[in-house]
């Protein structure tokens, strides 16, 4: 009976004992697992930026496998005046939240625009551009102008996308989900599709670059507000881009590199 005593009173105490480590180890992990983005980007003295890495002009490799862009033009000048670097990381559009969330990266500086449904998972920077949606046909097509045109068309979108959302809200459309855009301007030209809807920016620059057979035939659509994703918990940082960005919109250098990339003023929001 009381070598039963004992052995039961040894067992609490070793229970006891590891139900303490195992607090502590829970502590342990909560803080190592708890991403502070302004922290590790001063500690490290770099910015990991994600994006596509094939959406020119914005993001994209030159010929010396260099990414360039209007965001890594945007990237490396927030870069600079948070005093580190930006290293960029090229991913899959929809892996880029994902990606996001397991800490892969600081920040996505990607074409992302704010949207309620974004909201919940990140959060945002105020907007860096203001563009829109356009309708993309090609030269020899006159009848697609406004979007209830695309009823009954064969529409190509980026699966995941505001883009996909506007050529959904038309009844009757076939529309057409793609990962990357150079495969439905592709399909477009071949004539497997009838139009695309894509950002008027990206549209009048690569039409013009590359020569392309197509043309934009509407107005903008709808406006697209496109903001910077931070993890969630990482309000100082996002208040240190965003006074990172007002500055750059204050001293000029934004205006500067929104020409460089567009040729035009930048759309007010």
């Amino acid at each position: 009976m009381r070598k039963l005593f004992v052995y039961s009173l040894l067992a609490l105490i070793i229970a006891a004992a590891l139900a303490g480590c195992g607090e502590k180890g829970k502590e342990k992990v909560a803080v190592v697992n708890k991403a502070d983005v302004a922290d590790r980007v001063a500690d490290s003295k770099v910015i990991k930026v994600a994006f596509e890495g094939t959406y020119p002009p914005f993001n994209f490799l030159n010929d010396k496998d260099e990414f360039q862009g209007f965001d890594v033009d945007i990237s490396n000048e927030i870069a600079k005046r948070l005093g580190v670097k930006a290293e960029f990381i090229a991913t899959k559009w929809d892996g880029l939240i994902g990606g996001l969330k397991a800490d892969k990266f600081d920040i996505i500086i990607g074409q992302m625009t704010v949207t309620e449904e974004r909201k919940k998972s990140v959060d945002f920077t105020d907007p860096y551009v203001v563009t829109g949606s356009v309708l993309v046909t090609r030269d020899d097509t006159n009848d697609i102008t406004e979007l209830p045109d695309i009823k009954g068309k064969k529409v190509g979108v980026g699966g995941g996308t505001t883009f996909e959302e506007v050529a959904n809200s038309v009844e009757g459309a076939d529309v057409k989900l793609y990962k990357a855009v150079s495969d439905y301007i592709q399909d477009l030209t071949n004539k497997r599709l009838d139009v695309i809807i894509n950002d008027q920016l990206l549209m009048n620059y690569n039409i013009k670059e590359n020569n392309l057979p197509i043309k934009v035939t509407s107005d903008i659509l709808n406006k697209d507000e496109i903001g910077m994703a931070v993890n969630k918990g990482n309000e100082d940082f996002v208040e240190k881009v965003n006074q990172a960005l007002k500055e750059m919109k204050e001293d000029g250098t934004y205006k500067e590199i929104y020409k460089k990339w567009f040729g035009t003023d930048p759309l007010d929001s």
